[in-house]
């Protein structure tokens, strides 16, 4: 086991250092000058070039590699050039309201998605898998967006149950915290759900029809038993493979909801950095959202190796 964990985690840091060289060579490659959008419409020569030596922007690209590598080996992401504030402070005051939005928008796409497919599976070519099935393409089609503004029409607007926008830290009220993320986290969650129905009906479908389900009804367990004891439990692997990447496209793909919603999160400083050209804070963003989406696929092999130890005996004798 921790052999399997060591070698995954190796793997897991070679991608997040090849994630850095893209996005430090990602930004530099943005049309336009870095120094002159710092500086601003009215920035004078003098203030550019001064500028530029601030941020080792004269400096050739290795240098400024080895600088930046260096900076983030001591947990310094620059500072932001609207705000002048560390960039690790504006992200860690919106991250923690990402991540609650994701955590909160998965446990809603997991229970959905988990329980409506065995119910489609279980309940093949009834009315129950049709309704499934229609629920799931209707979650697909949707955009997310326009199902964000109907939700606040209709929620807020029409019906005044839930407030339309804004957030509330956790810290301050629970209640009117979970007030304002309850609907951006249905919305966020209702596509995600679509595909776990999806994947876990068609997973479901192939344990159901398998040898080892035969017997368990011919040795005379309980329906219950055997759907959820042995077909969920084998159909699993397939399952959580969906879900640890559909977390990690939540973290970083929460960017419309959050705008809709007036959230401030990760997706909403991203846009209001680019809108600003603020460089150091799009490049800091861009490598959080790639780091957390490196990390989660690593605790999802780890749970694989959980669930079925055949991939944790592969994976340590590769």
């Amino acid at each position: 086991m921790i052999g399997f964990i060591l070698n995954r985690t190796g793997q897991a840091l070679i991608t997040l250092l090849l994630a850095v060289v893209v996005v430090f060579l990602g930004v530099r490659a943005l049309p336009g000058d870095a120094a002159t959008a710092m500086a601003g419409q009215d920035g004078d020569p003098a203030s550019i070039e001064a500028i530029r030596q601030l941020y080792g922007l004269d400096q050739p690209l290795p240098v400024q590699f080895v600088r930046y590598l260096g900076q983030l080996v001591q947990g310094d992401l620059g500072r932001s050039t609207s705000s002048g504030v560390p960039v690790t402070e504006v992200i860690s005051r919106a991250l923690p309201v990402t991540v609650e939005l994701a955590l909160l928008s998965m446990i809603v796409a997991v229970v959905v998605g988990i329980l409506f497919g065995i119910l489609a599976a279980v309940r093949q070519g009834k009315p129950a898998e049709w309704l499934v099935n229609a629920a799931a393409l209707l979650g697909l089609s949707v955009p997310s967006f326009w199902l964000g503004l109907m939700a606040i029409l209709l929620f807020s607007v029409v019906l005044g149950w839930l407030p339309a926008s804004g957030f509330v830290p956790m810290s301050e009220s629970v209640y009117e915290n979970l007030e304002h993320m309850i609907m951006p986290s249905i919305i966020l969650g209702t596509g995600m759900a679509a595909v776990i129905i999806r994947q876990t009906r068609a997973a479901m479908l192939e344990s159901l029809s398998a040898d080892y389900m035969r017997t368990a009804k011919a040795k005379g367990l309980a329906p219950g038993e055997t759907v959820f004891r042995h077909a969920l439990r084998n159909s699993l692997i397939s399952v959580v493979t969906i879900i640890g990447l559909q977390l990690g496209f939540l973290i970083s793909g929460a960017v419309v909801t959050e705008q809709v919603f007036v959230i401030p999160g990760l997706g909403k400083l991203t846009l209001d950095a680019i809108f600003t050209r603020d460089y150091p804070l799009i490049q800091g963003v861009i490598l959080v959202v790639a780091a957390g989406y490196i990390l989660i696929n690593l605790l999802t092999d780890v749970v694989y190796s959980v669930i079925d130890p055949r991939i944790r005996v592969r994976g340590e004798a590769h």
